[in-house]
């Protein structure tokens, strides 16, 4: 099943599939949709996100946006996607209603997994009905009301999020500034380098950004930004014809040999190596 709600003044796009792997092609756009990818099978399924291999387990969830690469080449069985663009639904704009930013969406270095449990998969199962349901309404508020499923939809699975994958020592204000850093860092790494830069957009002084971290995980904040940096130079050469040098300035180092030197540290491998290494793998 496949179904697409179009409001073309806006440029705004809803699509929902059973089988994303068939239908992807079959929406006016994919491009720029933040997406759930939603595993309803009893067995479980592969998906690529940047290349590398993701295991679903039965009802899990995992959430990806514009910036990461998916590949559904071995997906085997039938996987339900939803998909949304910010003229849809934008989760900036509506971050306080939903509270899903650096959770869900941007700033996570991991692809955020969403298990279901079994107590809440009724609930689940019923809300993909009504969307169905609501796509066969054809209406003036069908566009609201849509809204509204998806909006519900989010943060059911924030709460999850949050519930699965924090800590549970964590307070909100705490969850709060993580969502905020991972945002951050999203935004702004091809600029900013440093905690400290992050501590003052955030009114924190970097000893507490580090403390908090060493709380929520083993990685540091200055070890989730040079990540972030690897991580998209490796999309670059990944899935782009941009050679080392363009990646090194549109990363922000003024010195093609200095982003040599840190993708070799981060990666153990220069930039051409990896480069060798995705075509002998290809």
């Amino acid at each position: 099943m496949r179904y697409e709600y179009k409001d073309s003044k806006l440029g705004a796009i809803l699509g929902f599939s059973d089988d994303i792997k068939s239908d992807e092609e079959r929406f006016s756009t994919t491009s720029k949709t933040i997406k759930f990818l939603w595993n309803r099978n009893k067995c479980p399924l592969t998906v690529q996100i940047d290349g590398m291999d993701l295991e679903l387990l039965p009802n899990q969830i995992i959430t990806v946006t514009y910036l990461q690469h998916v590949s559904y080449s071995k997906v085997q069985l039938p996987l339900t996607a939803i998909l949304f663009n910010r003229e849809f639904y934008c989760i900036f704009d509506h971050d306080s209603e939903v509270s899903c930013n650096g959770i869900l969406f941007f700033g996570t270095q991991d692809i955020p997994i969403i298990t279901i449990p079994k107590e809440q998969l009724n609930k689940f199962n019923l809300l993909h009905d009504i969307f169905i349901e609501e796509f066969s309404t054809s209406d003036n508020i069908q566009g609201d009301m849509l809204q509204m499923l998806l909006k519900r939809m989010i943060i059911m699975s924030t709460r999850l999020a949050k519930e699965q994958l924090m800590v549970k020592a964590l307070g909100n204000d705490q969850i709060e500034t993580i969502r905020k850093f991972n945002v951050l860092v999203d935004l702004n790494f091809k600029t900013k380098r440093k905690v400290s830069d992050y501590a003052e957009l955030l009114h924190k002084s970097p000893k507490t950004l580090s403390n908090l971290f060493a709380i929520y995980n083993q990685k540091s904040p200055q070890q989730i930004i040079l990540e972030r940096i690897a991580l998209e130079a490796k999309r670059l050469i990944n899935f782009t014809d941009k050679q080392n040098q363009e990646i090194a300035f549109e990363l922000g180092f003024t010195d093609p040999a200095h982003f040599s030197r840190f993708f070799k540290k981060m990666t153990q491998m220069s930039p051409s190596e990896y480069r060798e290494n995705l075509f002998l793998m290809a």
